[in-house]
């Protein structure tokens, strides 16, 4: 399943009912998809699976950091679970011991706190993540940006895919356009409307800790 589906691609561009370049067309929204994903640091489609973290996915946030205000007091760091991808919500959460033990919804907060989707986990006072031999904290849940794919991502698809399908009427790349000799302007990466998008919506200002 795409963010955009086939259909909505040939209304967009006026093709109607032809079925020549279906697979070519198809082919743009999935390299469209990957690109503004790529841009975004972030999936928009939803999907579920249990994902596996090692004890290298904890990281201890400095005091002053937007997880560990400087004028909280107690310990010098926040320790979280990073995530490798957005979260929506939690189904299962497992701690990395022997024993597999279940960390329930009382145990944990989802980081940042206002503002889905989520991307790690910080666990409660007196709990702690458990690493015995060959151990991995598995998460079980929904992962993507949104239950529903936001309308100006699928807008943004749907100009970038347009975009690339568009590249192949062009003789010449990245050149001004000279409308009456019929030159076909096509610059290299995205358009600057789906860059601004993107940028206006805030997609490009994803949460990620290094």
């Amino acid at each position: 399943m795409s963010v955009v589906s086939l259909s909505d691609l040939k209304d967009y561009v006026k093709i109607g009912s032809s079925t020549g370049d279906d697979n070519i067309l198809t082919d743009c929204i999935e390299r469209a998809q990957k690109q503004i994903e790529s841009a975004c640091h972030m999936e928009f489609e939803t999907s579920t699976s249990v994902r596996y973290y090692k004890a290298d996915a904890i990281k201890t946030l400095p005091q002053g950091s937007q997880w560990h205000p400087s004028d909280q007091t107690g310990a010098s760091g926040v320790t979280m679970l990073i995530l490798d991808k957005p979260l929506l919500s939690i189904t299962t959460l497992t701690n990395g011991d022997s024993t597999g033990t279940v960390i329930t919804s009382t145990g944990y907060w989802l980081e940042p706190r206002n503002d889905p989707p989520y991307r790690a986990i910080r666990l409660r006072s007196g709990k702690s993540w458990q690493f015995d031999d060959d151990g991995e904290v598995s998460v079980d849940a929904p992962w993507g940006f949104s239950t529903t794919v936001p309308a100006d991502i699928q807008q943004a698809t749907l100009r970038q895919a347009t975009y690339l399908y568009r590249q192949r009427d062009a003789s010449i790349f990245g050149v001004t356009a000279t409308p009456e000799l019929g030159t076909i302007q096509v610059k290299f990466g995205m358009p600057d409307d789906v860059v601004e998008i993107l940028r206006s919506g805030g997609y490009l200002n994803s949460f990620r800790v290094i």
